[in-house]
């Protein structure tokens, strides 16, 4: 009897996982045979695992390269736990990001979306995130910007005299470096207060990003999420302790926030604030990783950096200026621009991004369903000979002439593009300028490779040596 029970047992447990597998799958092809619709070609992989491992542990390329080959420009597969479709064309990226961009509101992974919290920007799309949209501008605005600059400098100074005359891991290191300025965008001068308290629980959670959202112990998804629980509290106690100080005038992040008019409640203001440092952190990390990496291997690109950067100190210093960089001053870097716009290119940080139909969709003779999620392909994109001749070589100079329309997309499209950009550039600028000016680097080793997952970068995250000029 209890053997009949056990057996019993197991039956229900294995029809409950068939079900939770395979139920959202034969769900919507029922919805494509209604519709008479064929969903788009292509391989959904394992249940629920699908093709994830495939796609974040090689090049991307190679992947995105395959399923062009074998099934078109739009295909479907599934990763991170979720059905996707994948398009790979400039026209299929406008009609998801522009033209009928109402069709399609941003989304994440499940993992990602419960560790940054529902209430931010990046998941809502209409009032809620008009509003959000125009918090995060109102801060990383130019006329905002512009009294950061000597604050981002300083940090930037820091840094670098920090790493001078040791080996260090230059992704790593930058990684420190653009956390520090998101702090310092969110929180003002006050981020010191919390920088050490809060770099401990969130390089706990970025760790989970990735991971597939099985919330048991043991699992890394369960120690980001505890680590997500606890850096909420820290915002709270930060939160309240801005409103007791009602008297102080701050010009961050935060303030724009927490306006009485605006009315988010904290949840909502700890969600965007976690999100602020997601975006801002990672991905301008890894850029810098890249363009010290093409600095070094290009030595003629490197000198005409250098030579517009020592101009604009030479110019400072004949016209009796104050040393520090200014906003103006930001605006005098064409080349070191055009290396960053390249850089942004090549290496393509975000791959794609992440859309989900709100309805049922038919583009090109396909079906989109609801609730799929579709993925633009920046890095298919990018590097199209078509759009952009020998995609793979290094050439900043192609950016003397300005992109078509839809081609080039490093922060994205429409009302959901980056808000942040003008930061990201700022801070790359600013310590682009003392690198160059002050410092000479050799990398570490003959390692040419590249390594994957999520972000393509250089081998071990670039080792290198940093030594001073003088």
């Amino acid at each position: 009897m209890e053997l009949l029970s056990l057996n019993s047992m197991f039956c229900m447990f294995a029809a409950s996982a068939l079900i939770f597998f395979f139920s959202p799958i034969i769900k919507l092809f029922l919805t494509s045979a209604r519709r008479k619709i064929p969903l788009p070609p292509g391989s959904l992989g394992w249940p629920y695992i699908g093709e994830t491992f495939q796609l974040y542990s090689q090049n991307p390329n190679v992947f995105f390269a395959s399923k062009i080959k074998r099934f078109g420009s739009i295909f479907k597969t599934h990763i991170l736990g979720c059905p996707c479709v994948m398009i790979s064309s400039p026209a299929a990226a406008k009609f998801v990001l522009l033209t009928k961009a109402h069709l399609f509101k941003p989304t994440f992974p499940a993992s990602k979306e419960r560790m940054l919290g529902k209430q931010a920007i990046f998941f809502h799309q209409g009032d809620y995130h008009a509003k959000l949209r125009k918090l995060v501008l109102r801060a990383f605005m130019p006329a905002a910007l512009k009294n950061k600059v000597e604050d981002i400098e300083s940090l930037a100074k820091d840094s670098l005299q920090s790493w001078e005359g040791r080996s260090i891991n230059t992704y790593q290191e930058m990684k420190t470096f653009t956390f520090n300025v998101a702090l310092l965008s969110i929180f003002g001068k006050d981020e010191i207060l919390y920088r050490e308290d809060l770099k401990r629980c969130y390089y706990i959670l970025e760790k989970g990003y990735n991971s597939m959202p099985i919330n048991i112990p043991g699992t890394l998804f369960h120690k980001s999420m505890k680590a997500r629980k606890e850096l909420a509290q820290i915002l709270a106690k930060i939160i309240s302790t801005r409103r007791e100080s009602k008297l102080e005038d701050h010009n961050d992040l935060l303030e724009s926030f927490m306006g009485d008019k605006e009315g988010l409640t904290d949840e909502q203001i700890a969600d965007n604030v976690i999100g602020v440092i997601f975006a801002a952190r990672d991905t301008t990390a890894s850029v810098l990783t890249w363009i010290m990496k093409y600095l070094g291997e290009n030595q003629s690109v490197l000198e005409a950096v250098t030579e517009e950067q020592e101009a604009i100190m030479r110019l400072k210093e004949e016209s009796g200026e104050d040393k520090a960089l200014n906003w103006e001053d930001t605006k005098k870097m064409p080349i070191t621009s055009r290396v960053l716009q390249e850089t942004l290119r090549v290496a393509s940080i975000l791959s794609f991004t992440f859309r989900e139909a709100v309805e049922d969709v038919e583009y090109e003779g396909y079906l989109i369903p609801k609730g799929w999620k579709i993925l633009p392909l920046f890095r298919n994109i990018h590097h199209s000979p078509e759009i952009f001749p020998e995609p793979e070589k290094f050439d900043p100079t192609r950016f003397e002439v300005a992109p078509k329309p839809n081609t080039y997309m490093p922060f994205g499209s429409g009302n959901h593009s980056c808000p942040g950009n003008e930061l990201a550039k700022l801070e790359i600028l600013v310590i682009l300028h003392h690198l160059t000016t002050k410092y000479r680097w050799s990398i570490v080793g003959a390692d040419n490779g590249i390594q994957y997952g999520p972000f393509a970068l250089p081998q071990n995250g670039l080792p290198i040596i940093l030594s001073s000029k003088e």
